[in-house]
């Protein structure tokens, strides 16, 4: 059931708009919202300047980057880490090692009737017997002189538990660098015990030169660096290997669309990997879209072209025969031209506006424009709109202005007086439709018969002759709406007892 809850308030907004030309039930050509001239001013207008094309980026130079730029701080991070580690570790072995050779010398060292500390066996390492040799012992403790290794001679190693002043004492070992001989870095390890028999703190330290362990970092860190340096390398070979591979596919699809206009082939058939295929099916869907297009254009063409040519003929004839109605004729036959080139220009336009992309209009703001601009027109009638506010459809704002000013100024000007719009009517009224918004336009005129509302539809088809109009306002409301994927069918009001015109459109996303 058409039921409308109308307003009985009546209009306070006037739109400033200029009302175009009346309708007829078969419709009017012309909206009373303005846009014609605006579209053939945009036409005219001189073509702008395109603004310069940024430089193209390369995938593969991009990629290449990411790549070289990830290798490289990962393989930096994982060698200081590691360097670090290895470094580490052969510092532990000669500290370990050290502390081995401490650990025999307090092991072998007693005290003899004197008070003095002597090793009652040799320690083996043979350094320890040549002088210079790098490898050092040395025992000190309370009054008593420092007790050198033979491989110091003359010299005597300053320790931090006798520089202390005998403040220092811990039976752990303690490692520290020195350099005390020049040209000679030492590494030494001390340790302060009280032998059995002995109430004096004896400090033992084994000081070893770190030229060995300095040769072996060295080892490491060269043997890190070639590693390194070969491993990054590779990984880079293989990733500009890897992306040349992963996007030869790419390079397919460039090869398969320059066949596409050499050839003349439709689609493109190549079978691609899973990642591309996508890209083809929007392409073979553009492709096929483009045809479309090109296939309408080209009926429009024809179908003007044949409406075109009857209407010259005529005119050829009476100038050619100097008929004494060539006025008539001419004025008779120029509004039959424009009508038929009012419809096609409709519908290219639609057609144009709709492959730009998807579009969001506001159903209630287009039928209030409307509305303003047909109150001009009809300032008696009494035109009320009601229903969902916030229903939006994915129509161009101009398309969308033409079909509700076709059909409103057709109920507006056939109607008895009364136009009821109605967006999105309640359910107990129709059943919503999550894809497509129903708009309903009625009046109280008197209607179309059933037999003629088929009919209606057909370019320059009018009942009423008493009025003017040209016969195309239905037509290219069923064309515009049909182009967007919608559609227009006609009844009788339930409410008002006049004509019905039921308009569903998609809704936007």
């Amino acid at each position: 059931m058409a039921s409308v809850t109308a307003s009985t308030t009546p209009p306070t907004s006037r739109a400033p708009e200029a009302a175009a030309g009346a309708g007829t039930p078969g419709g009017d050509a012309r909206s009373p919202l303005p846009g014609g001239e605006a579209e053939d001013a945009a036409l005219s207008a001189p073509d702008i300047l395109d603004p310069p094309q940024p430089a193209r980026a390369s995938l593969a130079r991009r990629m290449g980057l990411i790549a070289a730029g990830w290798i490289f701080v990962l393989l930096l991070g994982g060698g200081i880490a590691l360097e670090r580690t290895l470094t580490s570790q052969v510092e532990s072995n000669f500290d370990e090692q050290l502390d081995y050779i401490l650990t025999a010398m307090i092991a072998s060292a007693e005290i003899d009737p004197a008070g003095e500390v002597y090793f009652y066996r040799t320690l083996g390492d043979q350094r320890f017997l040549e002088p210079g040799s790098g490898l050092y012992w040395q025992i000190s403790g309370g009054s008593f002189d420092p007790w050198p290794s033979r491989s110091l001679w003359d010299r005597t190693l300053k320790l931090h538990g006798v520089e202390e002043k005998g403040e220092h004492f811990d039976s752990e070992v303690h490692f520290y660098n020195s350099d005390q001989f020049k040209g000679e870095p030492l590494r030494i390890a001390e340790r302060t015990v009280i032998l059995p028999g002995s109430e004096t703190r004896w400090t033992f330290a084994v000081a070893s030169a770190t030229e060995q362990m300095d040769s072996q970092i060295g080892r490491v860190r060269l043997i890190l660096i070639w590693s390194f340096a070969v491993l990054g390398l590779g990984l880079l070979v293989m990733a500009l290997l890897q992306i040349r591979y992963g996007l030869s596919p790419l390079r397919r699809v460039r090869a398969a669309i320059q066949n596409l206009r050499t050839t003349g082939a439709g689609r493109i058939t190549e079978p691609l990997p899973l990642e591309v295929q996508p890209l083809v099916e929007e392409l073979n869907a553009l492709l096929e879209h483009s045809e479309r297009q090109a296939e309408e254009a080209r009926r429009h063409a024809g179908n003007l072209a044949h409406a075109l040519k009857t209407p010259l003929t005529v005119l050829t004839n009476a100038a050619t025969a100097r008929a004494p109605d060539l006025g008539e004729a001419v004025m008779r036959e120029t509004r039959t031209m424009q009508r038929h080139v009012d419809h096609h220009l409709a519908r290219a336009r639609a057609v144009g506006r709709r492959a730009v992309g998807h579009a969001r209009t506001n159903v209630m703001a287009s039928a209030t424009a409307v509305r303003r601009a047909v109150e001009r027109l009809y300032p008696n009638g009494r035109l009320d709109i009601a229903g969902d506010k916030t229903a939006t459809v994915s129509l161009e704002r101009q398309d969308l202005d033409e079909l509700l000013g076709n059909l409103i100024e057709n109920a507006a000007k056939y109607g008895g007086g009364s136009v009821f719009v109605t967006i999105d009517p309640d359910e107990d009224c129709a059943p919503r439709d999550p894809k497509m918004c129903l708009i309903w336009v009625e009046d109280d005129g008197a209607g179309i018969p059933e037999a003629e509302r088929i009919r209606i539809f057909d370019r320059g088809v009018r009942l009423d002759t008493g009025k003017p109009g040209t016969g195309l306002g239905l037509a290219i409301v069923r064309d515009v709406a049909e182009i967007y994927g919608g559609s227009v069918t006609l009844g009788e009001s339930e409410d008002l007892g006049g004509l019905l015109v039921e308009l569903r459109l998609p809704r936007a996303d």
